[in-house]
């Protein structure tokens, strides 16, 4: 599951957000997670918990929806 979807389920971001950042990361090359935090719209430890949440989901550990 991508950080974007994460973050969305959690409705720590609306989906107007998350193509804002988008736009900004295909011109600045940047990681999502950098301009989220960059503007204010996450904190440190919500983007820390979603990529936990990614690794153990890629990885085929996460079991809990």
């Amino acid at each position: 599951m991508q950080l974007g979807q994460i973050l969305l389920q959690k409705k720590w971001i609306s989906s107007e957000q998350l193509e804002e950042v988008i736009q900004l990361q295909i011109s600045q090359k940047n990681r999502l997670g950098e301009l989220l935090l960059q503007k204010g719209l996450i904190v440190n430890n919500q983007l820390e918990a979603a990529l936990k949440e990614q690794y153990w989901r890629k990885n085929g550990f996460w079991v809990i929806d």
